[in-house]
């Protein structure tokens, strides 16, 4: 309500968000939360890196909110090429968070878990700090290089632990991110957060399908979402594969959309399995394609393996299928489970040919599409919907801000201009 001092109205509170993994609005969760507290009354700014074909300005102002770019080169070559890429981003963030002046709340946005050093810069000046953790980076490092002995990782952990210690509030994307931030990082549960990250039910609506997408098959498979090491887009295409050899399957065509650090690596993977007539991959496209494919799927693909970090995380790929009205076939994975609950079926973990064969019965099964399709709508809709999120962000707002006089009232400088010393 207005003027309430817990921090409840955001009007004459300013946030600054910190994202290093993607430009914004690129980055949907972020934006969203962007959006939520702006209408809220919030002065919001935003510190993140230019994007690859979009989000390219230095500067710009979306539907009121600030954005502060800075170029930044993603990291090649190892551990040396990910010091260079967060060396030159927290030098950038710390450069631009000097532009924008006191805040009352710095928001960063992991990975990586380096964000709390210009989060403690800002803290000292009289911010409180939210971290909202998009992911757990020592189950991200053990899922890429398996390996939980040696120095990085504990390095990985340590900044974890410095994070946590540093935050006056986190989100936490699902109930298993919270428990995490409970039991490791020793937070007390009134300052931990559940943000569930939710589809833009007003960007992302079904139109009619296009048969022409499929190619010239009676059924449509399609995968949407990052292509890295640990995104299982390698064990799709052997499903594939076995569909074809194993089950006799040849009536479909799959496309794959979006791109990642393993694009080249997949596309050579479709040809070396005989899938190149069968398999298209698009890159990242626009929304307005997104959707005439989603809309057009018969069948949605969530191949995710089994492992620390995908075990736990909730996967956005998942959760805009839902909106769609698309059956999912998924890996048995906990959180797979509670986010789409009866609009997937489940292979046991990492079993292609079982994954292959729940692909097969969907196709089949044209009702059952059909009810799961609607299942994962209704959810969307219900208990898993943005509004929800929304409610949360701002009680963790307010309860970071309570009994914290604004930033107005401690000598904030305009909008765009450094502070005078």
């Amino acid at each position: 309500m207005p003027g309430d001092p817990t921090g409840g109205d955001g009007t004459g509170r300013r946030a600054l968000i910190l994202v290093e993994n993607l430009s914004v609005p690129f980055d949907r969760r972020v934006w969203q939360e962007c959006s939520t507290l702006r209408a809220a009354g919030w002065e919001v700014h935003v510190i993140c890196p230019r994007g690859d074909g979009r989000d390219t300005e230095p500067e710009a102002e979306i539907d009121g909110i600030r954005i502060h770019r800075y170029p930044l080169r993603a990291a090649t070559g190892g551990p040396a090429g990910y010091l260079r890429e967060y060396g030159t981003a927290l030098w950038h963030t710390a450069r631009l968070a000097r532009h924008v002046g006191p805040v009352d709340v710095v928001h960063a946005c992991n990975p990586p878990d380096l964000l709390f050093l210009p989060a403690l810069w800002l803290k000292r000046r009289g911010a409180r700090f939210v971290f909202d953790q998009h992911d757990l980076v020592p189950e991200l490092y053990l899922s890429r290089f398996g390996r939980g002995e040696d120095r990085l990782y504990r390095v990985v952990r340590a900044l974890e632990r410095r994070t946590y210690r540093a935050a006056d509030v986190v989100l936490a994307t699902n109930e298993s991110y919270r428990d995490v931030a409970l039991r490791r990082g020793g937070l007390r549960p009134e300052d931990v957060f559940v943000v569930r990250s939710a589809p833009d039910t007003e960007r992302f609506r079904p139109v009619p399908p296009e048969p022409e997408l499929k190619r010239g098959k009676p059924h449509l498979l399609c995968y949407l979402g990052v292509m890295g090491p640990q995104d299982g887009v390698d064990y799709a295409l052997r499903a594939l594969a076995k569909l074809r050899d194993e089950l006799g399957r040849t009536d479909w065509h799959a496309v794959f959309v979006g791109a990642g650090d393993t694009f080249d690596a997949m596309v050579r993977l479709s040809r070396r399995l005989g899938l190149a007539r069968q398999v298209e991959f698009t890159g990242r496209v626009p929304d307005a394609d997104l959707v005439r494919y989603l809309s057009t799927a018969d069948v949605c693909l969530s191949p995710d393996p089994h492992n620390p970090l995908n075990d736990v995380s909730t996967m956005n790929k998942v959760l805009e299928y839902m909106v769609m009205g698309r059956p999912i076939v998924s890996f048995d994975l906990r959180e797979a489970r509670v986010s789409a609950g009866d609009a997937a079926v489940y292979a046991p973990a990492d079993d292609e040919s079982a994954f292959a064969r729940q692909v097969a019965l969907l196709l089949d099964d044209p009702r059952r599409r059909a009810r799961m399709g609607r299942l994962g709508q209704e959810r969307i809709n219900g208990p898993l919907s943005w509004r929800n999120s929304q409610a949360s962000l701002l009680a963790a707002y307010a309860a970071a801000c309570r009994d914290r006089p604004r930033a107005a009232a401690r000598g904030s400088a305009p909008a765009g201009r450094r502070p005078r010393r």
